[in-house]
């Protein structure tokens, strides 16, 4: 009742803007949001509507691209960093050479402070590194790190990092919200504790954080860099997408995000905002937990495979928005395997199948996903799909963050995910969802092992000509679909709303939100 409510709220106010806004003629929904004649200027506050809150603000601590998209790139910033074109560039660090196999040197900027005045250099990198690998601090994102064996300062501002072993996709990591450096007096002040109140270097401040209701930053004018066009950043959470759509439409916020395919229409139609779209290296997936029976018979994982229909689910649920995929790899990522071939919609195959491994008449399963309704879509086609070949699935609906955990325990049979790859680089997909190594919330929920592509997993990471390392990631995800792990569905769409008063937005491949070009009409 309360979303019918809304959804009346919402159209009500779309009337009375349409009204008030006459008789404009730009129909054409970029990413700019820029009429012709009108320009954009520096200053004002940027207002962001969410679905939903950090769970913290430490990049030593952050499981989330949701949160980091926050503080990445805007308070935070690493040695390295992506530019528009995904292609890795210094950035506190000026430049860097491998020595030899496992030593990595950076000379880093000198010309950089963090938000409390305290100097960038050598001793701030160690110090950060320092803290992420303690083991009595317990950091999550320390297994990313875990090759590195030490960081050395060489002088003010040269340090080495001395790995364990070679590891070709480095840079890759450095350069993603993992790699973000704090500021020493912040990691002195909180020490074991998460930091909640972040000091980077970026282009932008902290200045609050009410937990549940919204975050603030502000514009650092004493940026190294090119600084802000904004004076301010408020992203406000908003659970309610028709409430967070409207607000656009009022004038109350700038830019609204995530945007679901079911809204996506209704946006385009509006006179006052249009739909950003970008491609990102991430995928959604139905998965398979390996461990459980009936799924540790790969006939079983093969004739469900066969009975999935995906050219229907991805114009029905998706409304053709994000490819069809063919691997868990978004085909953006280094080491994308082009050429990989999901399984064929084929029904008699899949009953075929499910004979040989027992079950001629089926069985009954459960489908775990989480509360979003693209998801639930998904999930409903799926048991329809799959009831033609005789299994019964039983749907469960989780909010997102017990959905989470109960993958995270293996708690399930079969189950709708996604993963987000922050760094552009297939080790972080392939190391995190399939080696033996990442059972449970490191990444592998399908809880899969296989000898073979833990092997070829780890070879490429030492592997330093980028070519082999392609190779050796081709044959893994052959090796894997072999298996048939999961069933992949679609390359992910960055999806937002945004103000036709607002220019110079993007989303990152890796799902970061882009603000520092932002501009206000």
């Amino acid at each position: 009742m309360k979303e019918k409510l809304n959804i009346g709220k919402f159209f009500l106010v779309l009337l009375i803007v349409m009204v008030i806004s006459g008789c404009s003629t730009n129909k054409n929904a970029g990413t700019t949001g820029i009429e012709q004649g009108d320009k954009a200027k520096n200053g004002g506050t940027l207002v962001i509507v969410r679905l939903s809150d950090a769970e913290n603000l430490d990049h030593h601590f952050m499981n989330t691209i949701n949160a980091a998209s926050i503080t990445h790139g805007k308070v935070y910033e690493g040695l390295a960093a992506r530019d528009k074109d995904s292609q890795i560039q210094p950035l506190l660090a000026k430049s860097w050479k491998q020595v030899d196999d496992i030593t990595w040197e950076f000379k880093l900027r000198e010309d950089v402070k963090f938000h409390d005045g305290t100097l960038f250099n050598a001793s701030a990198v160690k110090t950060n590194f320092n803290r992420l690998l303690d083991p009595n601090v317990s950091a999550p994102r320390s297994g990313v790190f875990k090759m590195v064996n030490e960081v050395k300062i060489i002088d003010d501002y040269t340090v080495q990092f001395i790995l364990n072993e070679p590891f070709s996709p480095l840079l890759s990591i450095l350069a993603s919200h993992e790699g973000g450096i704090i500021s020493p007096k912040t990691i002195e002040k909180f020490g074991k504790n998460i930091i909640n109140e972040p000091n980077g270097t970026g282009p932008f401040s902290f200045e609050s954080w009410t937990p549940g209701q919204e975050i603030v930053l502000v514009k650092n004018d004493q940026y190294f860099g090119d600084k802000a066009k904004v004076n301010k950043v408020i992203f406000k959470i908003v659970p309610e997408e028709t409430t967070r759509i409207s607000m656009i439409e009022t004038g109350e916020a700038h830019i609204a995000e995530p945007l679901s395919v079911t809204m996506k229409d209704t946006v385009e139609a509006s006179q006052t905002m249009g739909v950003y779209r970008s491609e990102g290296f991430g995928t959604e997936y139905i998965g398979f937990n390996y461990e459980n029976e009936p799924f540790n018979d790969v006939r079983v994982r093969k004739a469900i495979s066969h009975a999935v229909e995906m050219d229907t689910i991805i114009k029905g649920v998706f409304n053709n928005i994000g490819k069809k995929a063919n691997s868990l790899l978004g085909s953006q990522v280094f080491g994308y395997n082009k050429g990989l071939k999901a399984y064929e919609y084929n029904l008699n195959e899949a009953k075929k199948l499910l004979t040989e491994a027992g079950y001629p008449n089926g069985f009954e399963t459960s489908l775990l996903t989480m509360d979003a309704k693209e998801r639930i879509n998904l999930a409903e086609v799926l048991q329809s799909q799959l009831k033609t070949i005789g299994i019964d699935v039983k749907i469960q609906v989780m909010e997102n963050g017990a959905f989470v955990e109960q993958r995270n325990n293996g708690d399930t049979q079969m189950f709708i995910s996604s993963w987000r790859n922050a760094t552009g680089d297939a080790d972080y997909n392939q190391y995190n969802l399939f080696h033996t190594a990442s059972k449970g919330a490191a990444g592998n929920t399908f809880f899969y092992s296989n000898k073979e592509v833990d092997g070829l997993i780890e070879a490429a990471r030492k592997e330093e000509d980028q070519e082999k390392r392609k190779e050796l990631y081709r044959k893994a995800q052959e090796l894997e679909m072999e298996d048939a792990v999961f069933i992949p569905v679609r390359v992910i769409e960055n999806l937002a709303a945004i103000s036709k008063n607002v220019e110079g937005f993007r989303i990152s491949a890796a799902g970061y939100l882009e603000l520092n070009d932002v501009s206000i009409k």
